[in-house]
């Protein structure tokens, strides 16, 4: 009855209430034999080493970590006791569960067949599967090495060092096999990188050989098709030729003139590709390009209503003037077809703190969003139908991008649909040579 009315006064009343009956008998006690404070800490004294005794025993429960059951004690210390033991149980049932999932985790990355390397915010490594020991022949040894000390390809590190890891960079497979690997890395957690491997040997050989296949079959293809257009040249000047054949001979050398123009592309992408190294550092006349094509422009048949030229600065671009001739002209080209004749098209080239810039803005048709990650794809096209009216090779982008590529440049490309379209090349710092002129805009 006592036991029952102490577990409803709760731990505190409980508590209070041990110790005064405790203090009570004490001095009971200690009345009987006439000192009563005697007696009270006597009593305490008795009830301090008990309750002293019980802590030992929880305390070496718990350092034997048993968690099968807790100690069939009475009162607050029996309470105590399933409480702890509710927790252990509960602390192991998540340990548990986090080890199996890390388990999972780890048997997972070990069966994948891309490299999966972990890496400190000191890019020193800490773990790595078996593929990534195959295809970066690691050693278990290489644990807390810098992965710059063992992976030590110039890209490799200077990928590293940048910092921007939006793409992944190829190298040249390390080992006895020649091959191709794909590295990208990926921040997470607390400054940590993951770092993903792939061998890519299989796609960079087909890839080789669509190449070699485009630029062999240009080549092949531009002697025949220039002897088509010779001939047909030469029917369609015939005054004695049948009117009934007058048409369908000059339809004729107009496509022969478009795949010969396909052919030029397609060997210029080939040239463009096979040269891995960056462009040269000639002298580049920005201004006097831009100039000429704004001449190109209006000398076309149908052409915006206003074409405006501007090149804000006089500064030289250092490359290849034939790479960078071609790869504006294909901007204010695509710019020229795309625009209606009430249109308006801007070319403006300009010099700041970040490089050199030349943008190239139409009042065309614009540019779905969803298509503009892939406009720079050799042949892809937004309307093929419309392309082909225009004559189109859909090439010109991927020209575009593979000069850039050369000159350490970006194209970025801005587009609604309906409202016109918007292309900027950016050039780095280091390939601009400064002039001194005047302050002052020219408009060509």
């Amino acid at each position: 009855m006592i036991s029952r009315a102490v577990r409803n006064l709760g731990w505190t009343g409980g508590i209070l209430f041990r110790v005064g009956l405790t203090v009570l008998i004490g001095a009971l006690l200690g009345f009987f034999i006439g000192r009563p404070w005697t007696g009270v800490a006597a009593a305490l004294a008795v009830v301090l080493a008990w309750q002293w005794r019980r802590r030992l025993q929880l305390l070496q429960w718990l350092m034997r970590n048993s968690s099968d059951s807790a100690p069939e004690w009475r009162g607050q210390w029996g309470e105590l006791a399933t409480a702890m033991l509710r927790q252990l149980k509960r602390k192991q049932f998540h340990k548990s569960q986090l080890l199996r999932v890390l388990r999972q985790l780890r048997q997972s990355t070990t069966a994948l067949p891309d490299g999966v390397v972990l890496l400190s915010p000191k890019a020193e490594i800490q773990w790595f599967n078996d593929a990534a020991m195959r295809l970066l022949r690691l050693a278990t040894s290489d644990q807390g090495l810098r992965i710059d000390n063992l992976v030590r390809y110039p890209e490799f590190v200077s990928y590293l060092r940048d910092g921007h890891f939006e793409s992944p960079i190829l190298i040249r497979s390390i080992g006895p096999v020649e091959g191709w690997l794909s590295l990208q890395l990926v921040p997470f957690g607390e400054g940590q990188l993951l770092l993903m491997v792939r061998d890519v040997t299989s796609q960079a050989r087909l890839d080789a050989m669509r190449k070699d296949f485009i630029a062999n079959a240009s080549h092949e293809l531009r002697s025949p098709l220039t002897v088509i257009s010779g001939y047909l040249e030469t029917l369609t000047s015939d005054d004695t030729l049948d009117p009934l054949l007058s048409g369908p001979l000059v339809e004729m050398r107009r496509q022969a003139q478009r795949m010969n123009g396909i052919v030029e592309d397609l060997l210029s992408l080939s040239r463009l590709e096979a040269a891995d190294r960056e462009a040269p550092r000639e002298e580049v006349d920005v201004a006097g390009i831009i100039g000429q094509l704004k001449k190109d422009v209006l000398a076309r048949a149908v052409h915006p209503q206003e074409v405006m030229v501007v090149a804000e600065s006089q500064a030289k671009l250092l490359g290849d003037t034939l790479q960078i001739h071609s790869a504006f002209h294909n901007l204010v080209d695509n710019a020229a077809k795309y625009t209606p004749a009430t249109g308006s098209l801007h070319a403006r080239w300009w010099v700041d703190a970040d490089g050199a810039h030349f943008a190239v803005r139409d009042t065309g048709i614009g540019i779905p969003a969803e298509h503009i990650p892939r406009l720079t794809e050799r042949f892809y096209r937004v309307d093929a139908g419309r392309s082909r009216a225009t004559g189109g090779s859909g090439l010109g982008l991927a020209i575009v991008k593979h000069v850039l590529q050369r000159h350490g440049a970006t194209l970025e490309i801005r587009s609604s649909e309906g409202k016109g379209s918007e292309f900027i090349c950016h050039f780095p710092p280091d390939r601009v040579q400064q002039v001194t002129l005047q302050p002052g805009t020219n408009a060509l």
